[in-house]
């Protein structure tokens, strides 16, 4: 009996989703949540498992191709068909961020194909030469007199990666120092990189998020002497349970307590109507090499901190490996983003629609301050809450961002 795979909603106000390639061929086998394709949102890139065991009979989508939500892009078989048909080409779309970039324009006329114009009619034609490298390798071969197709790749279908490139050259001196610097450089001076599928939701996103809400910023200072003291106290014992106590757990405590002595803050813009959600599910800002994530935790506020703990390192591991679900990243009441870890003393960050309100965290260190009226050198930081002044007045703002405060400075140790 065939299986259709769908095109999953990877989010309540997702309507499609782009193919950034197939993990399996048609004609191949996979199992029953085995990972088949690899999609990008304005969410979430993930890995799609496969919805049942078999073989793959049809591929209706192409690698680069964005299609709406329930769209049939493949069907898998209960056996392996005779003449099974080749799988589409990739559409002639923007780049994906992934690790197999899509298709590219034919050669320019003055761009050489090999420094060798001699070798044997077998070498691979161009079209080959292209498919099994991008724009950025063939750039830097060229630079360094490099044939790419005389390279054993290790990306994709063979495919000639950055790093099969870089690593031919650091097998002479004189190109390591070169390697190491293009290595680290990534795209070139003068290169035109198109913005990823996920980058591009992102700029919609927060640029609509602008043109919807009245940003306005509050900003309070926090002395985090008491929680370090507890962190340190209780390491160990969060440590043997299999996950680490950090800054942000204990944040998020204290915010989702604050969230429900001010609900205001937990709310959300629906038309004419502010809606007070009863659960309170927080998004937490991840950050990844090909852009942002917001994971959500879902009823936090039934969670104690060592469940907050978890949660928190469950989403960040899972994101940084394209293992997240569609569940994992939609609801969201309230949102946390910490430009901290990168030593931002602190931001002001852009809410996350249709949501009223997120908290940032910036970077805790050592400060000098004044305790009882003595100078004193504690953990500080500062947290800012951004807010729609549509809804919710500076007063109440600073209502929240008080109780948190009050929380952290003053943190029960029985509480954990």
């Amino acid at each position: 009996m065939a299986t259709e795979v769908l095109m999953p909603q990877m989010g309540e106000s997702i309507a499609e989703g782009t193919i950034v390639r197939w993990i399996k061929k048609v004609g191949e086998t996979v199992e029953r949540d085995e990972p088949l394709f690899e999609i990008s949102t304005d969410k979430v890139d993930a890995e799609i498992p496969a919805p049942a065991a078999g073989v793959i009979s049809e591929i209706r989508a192409a690698e680069g191709q964005t299609v709406p939500v329930n769209t049939v892009v493949a069907i898998i078989s209960g056996e392996r068909p005779v003449d099974a048909p080749e799988p589409l080409p990739a559409a002639p779309r923007a780049p994906i961020s992934s690790p197999a970039p899509p298709a590219v324009p034919p050669r320019a006329e003055s761009e050489p194909v090999s420094q060798d114009r001699g070798r044997e009619p077998s070498s691979p034609p161009v079209s080959a030469l292209r498919q099994r490298s991008s724009p950025l390798v063939r750039k830097i071969a060229k630079e360094h007199n490099v044939d790419v197709s005389t390279l054993a790749g290790t990306g994709v279908g063979g495919r000639v990666t950055k790093h099969d490139l870089l690593a031919h050259l650091a097998e002479s001196p004189a190109g390591q120092a070169r390697a190491r610097t293009a290595l680290a450089a990534g795209p070139l001076p003068g290169d035109v990189v198109p913005m990823s599928v996920m980058r591009r939701k992102i700029a919609e996103h927060m640029i609509a998020s602008r043109r919807t809400s009245a940003h306005v910023h509050s900003v309070f200072e926090v002395n985090f002497g008491r929680v370090a003291k507890i962190r340190e106290t209780r390491k160990a014992d969060f440590e043997r349970a299999g996950v680490k106590i950090t800054y942000l757990s204990f944040i998020l405590k204290a915010a989702v307590d604050a969230l429900r002595a001010v609900p205001i803050v937990n709310a959300s813009v629906d038309g004419d109507s502010i809606v007070y959600h009863q659960d309170v599910n927080v998004g937490i800002a991840v950050a990844l090499d090909w852009g942002l994530i917001v994971p959500v935790v879902k009823h936090a506020d039934e969670l104690d901190l060592l469940g907050l703990s978890r949660a928190i390192a469950d989403l960040a591991t899972r994101a940084r490996a394209k293992q997240l679900k569609p569940e994992d990243v939609t609801g969201g009441t309230f949102t946390i983003t910490n430009p901290g870890l990168s030593g931002a003393s602190f931001g002001l960050p852009i809410i996350n629609q249709p949501q009223l309100a997120i908290l940032g965290v910036g970077s805790i260190e050592k400060r000098v301050i004044v305790v009882d009226d003595a100078i004193a050198i504690r953990p500080v930081g500062y947290l800012t809450l951004g807010f729609d002044h549509r809804i919710i007045d500076g007063a109440v703002a600073d209502q929240f961002l008080s109780t948190v405060k009050r929380r952290l400075e003053n943190w029960n140790p029985d509480s954990l």
